[in-house]
């Protein structure tokens, strides 16, 4: 009875622990089938339980699954790319799809993630993007509105539905978002998206880019933000990012860039416009 009260305050109601967590917590194989015989666990999917409870919903919500890697499980992944601009307020610059993609980064994935009965579609990525965590932090988020502002404060004290994503802040996620660039974004959504972000950090934007591993990358935002002409891309400090050599052909038969040395869709230029170096 202590290992079962242990994890009624262990695991809120409603959340999710797969096996080897709760085997970590002292609970044998026939405990756990025992405790979902008794209706204490829920099994929702191979090696994966959740609490019951009666406000849960039939179908598991990405911020539960999310919020129960990262805030039970420990597991060191974070939300990013677009699904994180849409938490921070931007969703009305992302296309409404048929099934909701959620971008979630990290180095130790699960693989029962993609066997969740959920509503939305896990896009798991490495970290590679970047050799570090700036711009990755904890954000206050409100599960009836959807959206992410603010750091935590007392976050020991908050409610389970209170907890806090780790996620992307805009300046890492458009980055992101581009990295997804030509096979699983495109090049209008990013436009879209970086025509509404006025509001960029120069600084962090500057560590960002010098820390960036991705010459398309780099070179894609900075031919956005020339673009968009926002008044922080003054104030950010070019001269220590790294564009690469050589040329970069993005999609065929379309219209050279010449200071950037990239080849983008001929519908992000103007009709007349001149296609140096092709």
């Amino acid at each position: 009875m202590n290992r079962l009260n242990h994890l009624l305050l262990s695991l809120p109601e409603g959340f999710l622990a797969d096996s080897i967590w709760l085997q970590d917590q002292g609970l044998s194989r026939s405990s756990i089938r025992d405790y979902v015989d008794r209706g204490w666990l829920e099994r929702v999917a191979p090696r994966v339980y959740r609490r019951p409870s009666q406000s849960a919903r039939a179908s598991l919500s990405w911020e539960v699954v999310v919020l129960s890697l990262q805030q039970i499980m420990h597991k060191p992944l974070h939300i990013g790319a677009r699904t994180a601009l849409g938490l921070a307020g931007y969703a009305h610059y992302v296309e409404a799809g048929e099934t909701p993609r959620v971008y979630l980064y990290g180095l130790d994935f699960p693989s029962w993630l993609t066997k969740l009965p959920t509503a939305s579609q896990f896009e798991t990525r490495s970290t590679r993007l970047f050799g570090s965590d700036t711009g990755v932090e904890a954000r206050r988020y409100d599960m009836r509105s959807g959206e992410a502002s603010g750091s935590p404060r007392d976050a020991e004290n908050k409610k389970p539905w209170e907890w806090a994503l780790m996620m992307s802040v805009p300046e890492r996620a458009i980055l992101e978002m581009i990295d997804e660039l030509p096979h699983h974004e495109s090049f209008h959504q990013v436009d879209v998206m970086m025509e509404g972000l006025a509001n960029l950090r120069p600084q962090l934007l500057g560590k960002l880019l010098q820390e960036c591993t991705s010459v398309k990358v780099k070179r894609l935002f900075l031919w956005y933000a020339d673009r968009h002409r926002h008044a922080w891309l003054k104030r950010l400090d070019q001269s220590s990012v790294d564009l690469g050599k050589g040329k970069r052909q993005l999609v065929p038969h379309g219209h050279f860039d010449a200071r950037y040395q990239i080849t983008l869709p001929t519908e992000l230029f103007p009709v007349g416009a001149s296609n140096d170096g092709q």
